[in-house]
């Protein structure tokens, strides 16, 4: 497929830097249909006779998948480019549902594990990572707007996803045959990916936006020097960022893996009960405030520096788990407003993450290290999941309802979210030793490549 060629993908004299924005958008805005799973929790629950932690499977190994595949394949997609990455990612996404498809028709509930959890996770991480490198390239002068817009578009994939699914399964039915169906057209449309495919391009070897150079950054967390994806795991300033958005990934896909059945719990036993139209509009709200997360806070993070923004997004999160824990079933727009914040900052997260790499450790393998990065998304994608429904599970065993079947979990969400503001705060300059020389091999112990120190 000479298509593919790397060398074709290098963008022509007079090539517009913003095509590629919408190239990353088709990608992310296919893949982030992940987080429109809830919608199909109950349907399989009832259709197949599973627990609510049994129906999460699919959905914790995609996001296992996801960061394993982004972790191994970081390195081939650096090195066979974007559009590689992106047609890879179409395959294993498209196909995953179909596997997944035969398995709902056929009763097997392992082939929609394998198809939607393994196959489709597996083009959720390469697709994830595919025009994250290559945006950064593109605006070294705005990368956190940059990659806020593209990974916006994986927060924003349920906004279209989940009434788009609910519509579905009210038309061919919420048996086994109507979520076959339901899965089968995903599948097949989610080939819009190849605009991705198409339009995607790097740009050529020391290329500049006009007018623009490099300036010394003296307020953030910001270095001048480069560090491999192989020096990078060696340092403190990888594991402890690792930990910063493990925590808050497993803090928020909590919530999102279990949206609809939460809020439904939430108020079922107040006088006005939350319907399952209602419900699937909360999962669309919050994907809504996951994607607008995205751009908005990362876009800040270019203001204020990564750190400060690490700090919002873990300690006011903290604060927003204590409120519903406290007051949440007191009012459904107060539920609603904190639920949207923690989202929101957890979005942001994500789309901050790859220009907090660049800060600390340059553009040289940027993209190789924020795959390697998303295992803690692997980790957070089982933690969360976890967490909340065998508290919830536990509880009905017990006899609890309503929020008595989540307030152990919101407890532990805040927890994590401290623990990850702690390991925020530990973060400092990439030592020299680590740096790479102008050939390609390490610098010597004390070199003297600049580091600046965040205020």
């Amino acid at each position: 497929m000479n298509f593919l060629d790397r060398s074709r993908t290098i963008a022509p004299p007079g090539w517009s830097r913003w095509l590629v924005p919408p190239a990353a958008l088709a990608v992310h805005l296919s893949i982030g249909q992940a987080y429109a799973w809830s919608v199909f929790k109950p349907p399989l629950e009832s259709a197949l006779d599973l627990s609510g932690t049994a129906s999460a499977l699919p959905f914790q190994l995609g996001i296992v998948m996801l960061g394993l595949s982004a972790a191994f394949g970081g390195t081939l997609v650096e090195r066979n480019g974007p559009r590689w990455a992106m047609f890879v990612s179409l395959v294993c996404f498209s196909s995953g549902f179909l596997v997944a498809a035969l398995g709902a028709a056929t009763g097997q509930f392992w082939l929609v594990v394998l198809g939607y959890g393994f196959i489709g996770g597996i083009g959720l991480g390469i697709g994830y990572i595919s025009p994250v490198s290559t945006l950064i390239k593109w605006f070294p002068d705005r990368p956190g707007m940059a990659t806020g817009i593209a990974i916006m578009g994986f927060g924003g994939g349920a906004l279209i996803a989940s009434p788009w699914s609910t519509g579905m399964l009210d038309g061919f039915g919420t048996d086994r045959s109507g979520i076959a169906t339901a899965f089968l057209v995903h599948g097949v449309v989610y080939a819009f990916m190849a605009l991705g495919v198409l339009l995607v391009r790097i740009p050529p070897e020391g290329w500049l936006p006009a007018g623009w150079q490099p300036k010394r950054e003296t307020r953030r967390l910001v270095t001048t020097a480069q560090v491999s994806a192989r020096n990078a795991l060696r340092t403190p300033q990888f594991w402890c960022l690792w930990v910063v958005l493990c925590m808050n990934v497993t803090a928020g896909i909590g919530i999102l893996e279990k949206a609809a059945p939460m809020i439904t719990d939430f108020f079922g036993e107040t006088s006005v009960p939350v319907s399952t139209s209602a419900a699937a509009g909360f999962v669309a709200l919050l994907s809504l405030a996951n994607m607008g997360g995205r751009l908005v806070w990362s876009s800040t993070s270019d203001l204020i520096g990564r750190k400060n923004m690490y700090r919002v997004y873990l300690g006011a999160g903290a604060l927003m788990y204590v409120v519903i824990a406290q007051l949440g079933n007191d009012s459904k727009p107060l539920f609603v407003c904190c639920a949207l914040l923690i989202l929101s900052f957890y979005g942001g997260g994500f789309a901050t993450a790859p220009a907090y790499l660049r800060d600390l450790f340059g553009t040289y393998q940027v993209g190789a290290i924020h795959g390697r990065l998303l295992t803690a998304w692997s980790t957070a994608g089982v933690l969360g999941p976890l967490i909340v429904n065998r508290v919830a599970d536990a509880g009905e065993r017990a006899g609890h309802s309503g929020p008595g079947l989540y307030t152990t979990s919101l407890v532990v969400m805040t927890v994590l979210l401290a623990v990850g503001f702690v390991a925020n705060e530990c973060i400092r300059p990439v030592h020299a030793r680590f740096h790479e020389t102008p050939r390609g091999h390490e610098a010597p112990e004390g070199g003297t490549a600049r580091v600046h120190q965040d205020s």
